[in-house]
């Protein structure tokens, strides 16, 4: 069969299926408007969509999780009924797998493993995952191995989805406020990251890296010398899933300093690594014989720069703090809320949220991130991925908490790392060196000058440049200019005495670079009480 005729013998297969579950129209090219309106005339039954997703397999499975887990896009309604998703694809026969083992390693499968059991410890929709013994040093492994033709499915489905949201886009005026060709994008990114194993290896080795001065945390030993896009070997992990141990006292292993490493684990991963698990629930946590938790299934990370941490660190503290006005002027500043959805509504609604937290202990505070977020999503804000993913990590993970120990309190763990976190920002050193980041934007930006003005003059010779410009006040502008400048120099030069470490010091630090930031200071508060407050 062609690759024109496999599209369209898929095609129909999904079109029969969304028909079978009343959602047919999503493929329709015309439609009737509604009456005296320009808006069409359907909706999308929540439960139906989840039970077409299943049908139609792995793409459209691995789709609903990913869109189960951004109710900001979808909606409460099919983010909650998509997160009941299940695998339904059936078993692949093990001669199968052990064609594609044998491949991918290049070997017979009795050169590589003294024990395999044929029957696999999980299947999904992509993968099956089996429980070996290595030959080499007689260690145990679960072997996940993608299901022989996996690739080549989803290639296709995403295609179709492509076309599928560009149709639903213009005809469905329901979903436009999604943005689905945006959705699918992001999807196609997702998923082909998940069919590369090699991501998963190199997510392992790096998150291991990051806490590798830590023994209250694990994650699986993997072997990259029998790892492959298709096929993994790593550490079989064995002992309790968390949720055996919810109101149930193990001996050797204490549940409430279990509760406290877990959510310190996770919050770590957050805020000091920048690189966390994307879906902590409990069924990804394995807890050993000696109580040391073990993050597992490490396909899907999340990834924050340092400036987001820092900025999200001091949204956490202001959270905490419970200034409505301070809080909304970060999520703006964060470009997490726009002017123009910076609503009455939403600002009352985040009073009233701030308000009933006010005077309540640390202890009280658990769910308060993920409270503003729902509250957020109540008013159509449409937020970046790895914020929704923080929210519902950090609901998780203090869930999993609060069945460990009655008394749990993320808050105060959040709230630790976070003031942390700002500490480090504000640091003379690290102030020096965006200090010096800075200089070398102003460097670039000079260099460039000459061509830029040059560009200018010749638009302006030409006529193709207009411009008005209104001055008032302008010896006071030429003096706010001037004190300006002298700050900027002052913080640049008292950068690049506390990098060149010379000198008498203070503290460590570079004490001409400390009273250089303190004239920068003073000079700085006086313009503020001068041309600021004074107007």
């Amino acid at each position: 069969m062609t690759e024109n005729n496999k599209e369209k013998s898929r095609s129909r297969e999904i079109y029969s299926v969304a028909k079978k579950y009343k959602l047919g129209k999503l493929f329709k090219s015309s439609r009737k408007r509604k009456k005296g309106t320009d808006d069409y005339d359907e909706e999308i039954d929540a439960s139906n969509l989840r039970l077409a997703f299943e049908e139609l397999g792995p793409a459209f499975v691995k789709l609903g999780q990913i869109l189960a887990t951004r109710p900001d896009l979808v909606g409460q309604d099919i983010a909650d009924e998509l997160a009941k998703l299940r695998d339904n694809t059936p078993v692949t026969p093990f001669e199968d797998i052990k064609k594609l083992i044998e491949e991918e390693l290049n070997a017979p499968l009795d050169k590589i493993y003294s024990e395999f059991n044929e029957e696999p410890l999980g299947s999904a929709s992509i993968g099956q995952v089996y429980k070996a013994k290595l030959k080499e040093n007689g260690e145990e492994v679960a072997v996940k191995v993608q299901k022989p033709g996996s690739y080549e499915i989803v290639a296709e489905d995403v295609k179709i989805m492509k076309k599928t949201a560009i149709l639903a886009d213009k005809y469905i005026t329901s979903t436009r406020t999604y943005n689905l060709p945006a959705i699918i994008a992001e999807f196609e990114r997702s998923i082909f990251k998940e069919l590369d194993y090699m991501e998963e290896v190199m997510n392992i080795q790096k998150i291991t890296k990051n806490f590798e001065e830590e023994d209250y945390v694990r994650y699986p030993k993997v072997y990259p010398h029998l790892c492959t896009k298709k096929l993994i070997n790593m550490e079989l992990v064995t002992g309790y899933n968390v949720t055996e141990l919810y109101g149930n006292q193990v001996e050797e292993i204490d549940n409430v300093k279990l509760g406290d490493d877990i959510v310190n684990a996770y919050f770590k991963q957050i805020m000091i690594d920048g690189f966390f698990h994307a879906d902590p629930h409990p069924g990804n946590l394995i807890i050993g014989k000696d109580g040391i938790p073990c993050f597992i299934d490490l396909g899907m990370m999340g990834i924050l720069n340092e400036d987001f941490r820092s900025n999200l660190a001091q949204l956490v503290l202001l959270l905490f703090d419970g200034n409505p006005d301070h809080l909304i002027k970060q999520l703006t500043y964060m470009k997490i809320l726009t002017p123009e959805q910076n609503t009455e509504e939403l600002n009352m609604d985040i009073n009233d949220l701030l308000n009933r937290y006010m005077g309540a202990e640390l202890d009280q505070m658990d769910g308060v991130l993920e409270k503003l977020i729902d509250t957020m999503i109540k008013h159509g804000v449409t937020l970046p991925r790895e914020f929704v993913m923080i929210g519902r990590g950090c609901a998780l993970i203090e869930d999993i908490g609060y069945n460990l120990n009655p008394k749990f309190n993320a808050a105060e763990t959040l709230q630790k790392l976070s003031k942390r976190l700002v500490l480090h920002k504000f640091n003379p050193a690290n102030v020096a060196t965006s200090s010096y980041n800075y200089l070398l934007e102003v460097e670039h930006l000079v260099k460039e000058m000459p061509e830029r003005i040059n560009s200018t003059m010749t638009k302006i010779e030409k006529g193709d440049l207009e411009f008005n410009i209104k001055v008032e006040h302008l010896n006071e502008l030429k003096n706010q200019i001037s004190a300006s400048m002298i700050i900027s120099a002052l913080i640049v030069g008292s950068s690049l005495a506390i990098l060149a470490d010379n000198g008498p010091k203070i503290y460590d630090i570079s004490a001409i670079g400390l009273v250089g930031f303190l004239f920068s200071a003073i000079i700085g508060a006086y313009i503020v009480v001068k041309y600021v407050i004074r107007e």
